[in-house]
């Protein structure tokens, strides 16, 4: 039987705003400087700065930038894993995770130090246990840090960022299994109106420090508030992150191939405000490739796929994927796809089963990941009603495929 003709693709470029922070550590010390930490928190005493298992552009430079003022005011910083179940639910994955990222006492110049122990500090009006970090609870004062993007899975005046690291990320395992559970019967934001405010008052919060990038996956703003602020700045950056976020420029595709994935690209292993439900665009079929080395073996979103490579799923490390996906109740996202040898077969597979377009008329995308959208490849057909907003830069180049049936990156693909 005859190979499937496959569609050309062209490398097409994206254009996002550009706005980046150029000097971090300046910005961090302005930000902080202009929110007068010193008229709250005394020299001697120490702060837990909050570091989550996300990807996040420049991450150990902007952790060392706030640490550095921290230190320059008379304080004593350390760093805590703020990432739920992530990292298999142990002191020594989350700080793997960390390590990962590179975040390290050598890389920041200050000590990680790494719990799942938790105290309770309270119930919310719902009944629902608040718990946070043991070792936070015990500084003097705990900095919260994260980025502040749209969520995977609901939509509110805020979603994923500092309201968010105060539930699930302070909460460790613990938090996490309490508030996912607690969302079956109230929503996030019924959650993040009634546990957040009772973290703030029960907890010497000294400041939350919020970060956006831009569509270059680059740090587009830093902003900080005092704890009395923190819920206003939130709601500011959230809208602003969603002007800024990039998207596919297509209305409807028959196929997405996405190189990789990973909780470090998105909670969901692939975002879904870029591929999935949440993305606005008709998507028949998505084809993963592999799992990003930096995920851990956390293969949480492999089933919003629709076929895999082996490859992925020989990555997989089931426990820790599991753990996360139980913990958050998204059981669905660790279901194995269906799984191809080769990248010729699950393609072949991809392309039968979109209808009646034949393969080489197919809407075909493909990208590196979900957070990295500035380069794509898509066959003609995605062209056509979209030319006018898009800058093609080179091709069309045929699909190659070694003698085992393994794609050929074209030249320069995702460099």
């Amino acid at each position: 039987m005859a190979p499937m003709e496959l569609p050309p693709l062209y490398r097409i470029r994206q254009e996002f705003d550009r706005e980046r922070v150029e000097n971090i550590p300046a910005a961090v010390s302005s930000e902080l400087g202009r929110i007068r930490i010193e008229t709250r928190a005394r020299p001697g005493q120490t702060v837990a700065l909050t570091v989550g298992s996300r990807g996040i552009a420049n991450l150990p430079l902007i952790i060392r930038s706030a640490a550095s003022e921290l230190k320059r005011l008379g304080l004593r910083p350390f760093i805590i894993p703020a990432m739920g179940s992530h990292g298999g639910a142990t002191a020594a994955g989350q700080e793997k995770v960390l390590a990962h990222y590179g975040i390290s006492e050598a890389s920041v110049g200050v000590p990680v130090r790494s719990s799942m122990d938790v105290i309770r500090v309270g119930e919310t009006t719902d009944g629902v246990p608040v718990v946070i970090d043991r070792l936070a609870s015990e500084a003097d004062w705990i900095g919260v840090i994260n980025r502040v993007k749209p969520h995977t899975r609901f939509r509110g005046d805020i979603e994923s960022g500092l309201a968010k690291m105060f539930l699930i990320g302070l909460g460790k395992a613990e938090g996490a299994r309490i508030y996912h559970r607690a969302e079956v019967h109230l929503s996030f934001r019924r959650l993040i109106e009634t546990a957040v405010p009772l973290v703030l008052r029960q907890c010497r919060i000294l400041f939350g420090l919020g970060i956006i990038e831009n569509g270059y996956d680059e740090t587009a703003r830093l902003a900080a508030a005092g704890p009395e602020e923190i819920f206003e700045l939130e709601k500011e950056l959230l809208a602003d992150a969603k002007r800024r976020m990039p998207r596919l420029p297509f209305q409807s595709l028959d196929v997405v191939v996405v190189d990789q994935i990973g909780k470090n690209l998105s909670g969901t292993g692939m975002d879904t405000n870029i591929v999935g439900v949440k993305s606005g665009i008709e998507i028949k079929r998505i084809y993963a490739r592999d799992l990003h080395p930096a995920s851990e073996g956390n293969a949480t979103g492999v089933g919003i796929a629709h076929m895999v490579h082996r490859r992925l799923v020989r990555r997989m490390d089931a426990r820790a994927t599991y753990m996360n996906c139980l913990t958050s109740l998204g059981i669905e996202l660790a279901r194995i796809p269906m799984t191809f040898d080769t990248d010729r077969e699950a393609l072949e597979a991809a392309l039968t089963t979109i209808g009646l377009t034949p393969p080489p008329q197919a809407r075909l995308c493909w990208i590196a990941n979900t957070l990295e959208l500035s380069e794509i490849w898509a066959s003609e057909a995605c062209l056509k009603p979209s030319s006018t907003a898009l800058h093609v830069e080179a091709g069309p180049f045929p699909m190659t495929f070694d003698n085992e049936g393994q794609f050929v990156p074209f030249p320069g693909m995702f460099h």
